[in-house]
């Protein structure tokens, strides 16, 4: 007989009810407004990027429409000295935890300059690669013990990330080792084109570390509250020496994969339009309207303020000066390989001619 399945953490449901008793933290609505803010600025950043990118100013961009909660939630438990290894789709975590939203634009206009952040400089930079972060976080964690920091690493995947060999690699080492790592599963139902049901049997993927001795635990990823107090919890029992833990927030993607994917072709658009109902800003948004501590004047306000930082923050980066294109090569190694020197030079000796060429 198959056992029951807990329900995902929530405390605040779709309609910005109040479903179960809220954690001392939310008691206070000046701390619920701080993480409401910064959902609403990721939101507006996202439209801005998106508008860049169209418009052929940045390359590429990898939106987070309605995964808000999530980044937000999970960024906002952590303490500044914990360290995150995040994917590329973390901006509004990296807003968070101090990244500028300059620094942001720079890595997304393809500028390695923007890895050096104003907030915290032991932030890894988001991994391309899918699952590798998942190691690297594991690595951190295992320094943070044999070093008996009272830290802990936190490292972000997608649900279709959660299918690789590194994944399971990282929650093998995080178990045995007993290591201060958090590994959150942003499970938003599609990894790009294939569905969560066709890439694992897994009935949740936050059971995908009982065989590696890592405990999981699901929540409703679009509700702020209930992702930071999993993640606190989680990150607080790691700095303890309580171990590892595997979070999956459950949340919806309610665009493309990104500026490159038309997800029309694969996706039912009456699916999507009923996922709308569940997003986090609209829940979080009514809960403070009912408490009396969010109005119409507010959110205007807000919004003014907000779009007024993200024009400073593009206006910044259109000033500045682009990387020349050798420039590649130079942020990859201490002192580069010969293979690697060899290529600099002939692409040096290619850019030469060329301007020659040219007058």
């Amino acid at each position: 007989m198959t056992a029951k399945l807990t329900p995902p953490l929530q405390y605040i449901d779709q309609d910005g009810g109040v479903a179960a008793d809220l954690p001392e933290f939310a008691r206070d609505s000046d701390q619920v407004i701080g993480l409401y803010r910064h959902m609403v600025r990721a939101r507006r950043f996202d439209t801005k990027m998106i508008a860049l990118q169209r418009t052929g100013r940045i390359p590429a961009y990898p939106p987070t429409l309605g995964q808000e909660a999530t980044h937000v939630g999970l960024a906002a438990a952590m303490a500044p000295e914990d360290m995150m290894f995040p994917t590329y789709r973390e901006a509004p975590a990296q807003l968070v935890r101090g990244v500028t939203l300059d620094e942001v634009i720079l890595v997304m206009g393809g500028d390695e300059r923007g890895n050096v952040y104003s907030g915290p400089s032991h932030d890894f930079p988001p991994a391309t690669p899918i699952s590798t972060q998942t190691t690297h976080a594991v690595g951190a964690a295992y320094a943070f013990k044999l070093r008996d920091e009272k830290r802990a690493a936190l490292a972000t995947i997608g649900d279709g990330g959660t299918s690789r060999g590194d994944f399971y690699e990282a929650l093998n080492f995080a178990g045995v080792w007993h290591a201060p790592v958090v590994f959150v599963i942003i499970n938003n139902g599609w990894a790009i084109s294939l569905p969560r049901e066709k890439q694992s049997a897994a009935e949740r993927l936050s059971d995908k570390g009982v065989a590696a001795g890592v405990p999981g635990r699901q929540v409703d990823g679009n509700d702020v509250i209930a992702v930071y107090t999993a993640v606190s919890d989680a990150l607080e029992t790691a700095r303890g020496g309580g171990g590892p833990a595997l979070i999956e927030a459950l949340t919806h993607r309610l665009t493309d994969h990104s500026t490159a994917d038309d997800a029309s072709r694969y996706r039912d658009p009456e699916l999507v339009s009923a996922q709308w109902k569940e997003e986090p800003l609209l829940r979080m948004r009514a809960y403070l309207t009912g408490l009396d501590a969010w109005s119409k004047e507010d959110e205007e306000s807000l919004l003014v303020e907000i779009d007024a930082e993200i024009d400073a923050a593009v206006a910044v980066f259109e000033a500045g000066q682009p990387q020349p294109p050798e420039a590649m090569f130079d942020y990859m190694f201490a002192e580069l390989p010969d293979d690697l020197a060899r290529q600099r030079a002939e692409a040096l000796e290619s850019l030469a001619k060329e301007e020659a060429h040219h007058g």
